[in-house]
């Protein structure tokens, strides 16, 4: 239900904060979510994003900065005087995120599968006054998805890396793995969240696949060249990270990425 007066209201994490009836000055620390509130139509209510939320561009260019994601300004916070502040719990500062509870209500996500994205996107749009929108939203991403089959019914084994030196890998219980599962990829990987192999760690792993992603590290040409060596028997692959890992309205574009990206794997 829509927010009309002073409510106590709980996030993701469980925690409970109290919203004055539906915000109007919103920081968003997250920038997945940022794109978000902008497909929600909340251009005049969100007065600050972090310096990471770099979509949509104009937001980019004209949104007051409050920091990055892990180290967030107060001061300018302080000037912003927001009603609401949406974090997350894997990509902020636990500690930033507890600080700011003192002063503001702090609303938590925590995405670690595709649903777990949908939910946030119906949540959020409660909140801030915009359920039409986000169920619309929800609507267009469960159809999108319905088109999309996977290019073989046989799993094939993956490896998804999401930095270099150290090699940081995508494991479970995350929302890349529930991603990977979703297109048809088994990952190799079994410990959760992101783990920190060796080189001879993915040798033994001996993935059909590995994918590099395109951020949080800008895997290149360079380094698809290097994996190649090392693992002659692996297809090495080039990954769009955001289409992997971002979640709100990202998610609708991501099946037709991913149609054309099954459709083409086995050609790379």
């Amino acid at each position: 239900m829509p927010l009309d007066s002073t409510a106590s209201i709980k996030d993701m994490m469980g925690r409970s904060l109290t919203l004055n009836g539906p915000p109007n000055r919103i920081i968003c620390l997250v920038p997945s979510l940022s794109e978000l509130l902008y497909s929600l139509k909340l251009k005049e209510k969100v007065v600050g994003i972090s310096k990471f939320c770099i979509h949509p561009e104009e937001w980019h260019k004209e949104k007051v900065k409050v920091g990055g994601t892990k180290k967030v300004n107060f001061k300018i916070i302080k000037q912003l005087q927001p009603d609401l502040i949406i974090a997350n719990k894997e990509e902020n500062n636990e500690e930033d995120i507890k600080l700011l509870s003192q002063n503001y209500p702090v609303w938590v996500s925590d995405i670690n599968s595709f649903d777990d994205a949908l939910h946030a996107i119906e949540w959020i749009g409660e909140i801030t006054d915009s359920e039409k929108e986000a169920q619309k939203l929800i609507f267009f991403i469960h159809k999108s998805w319905s088109y999309l089959s996977p290019f073989d019914l046989r799993k094939r084994s993956c490896v998804y890396l999401i930095w270099n030196d150290p090699i940081m890998l995508a494991g479970k219980k995350t929302y890349i793995n529930d991603i990977l599962s979703r297109i048809n990829f088994e990952n190799l990987e079994e410990k959760t969240r992101y783990p920190i192999r060796s080189i001879e760690d993915l040798i033994k792993l001996k993935p059909e696949y590995l994918f590099l992603s395109s951020e949080p590290f800008p895997f290149t040409e360079k380094h698809r060249l290097y994996f190649s060596k090392i693992l002659p028997e692996t297809k090495v692959v080039l990954v769009d990270g955001e289409m992997f890992s971002w979640y709100g309205p990202r998610m609708r574009a991501a099946a037709d990425y991913f149609g054309d990206f099954l459709n083409g794997l086995d050609n790379k």
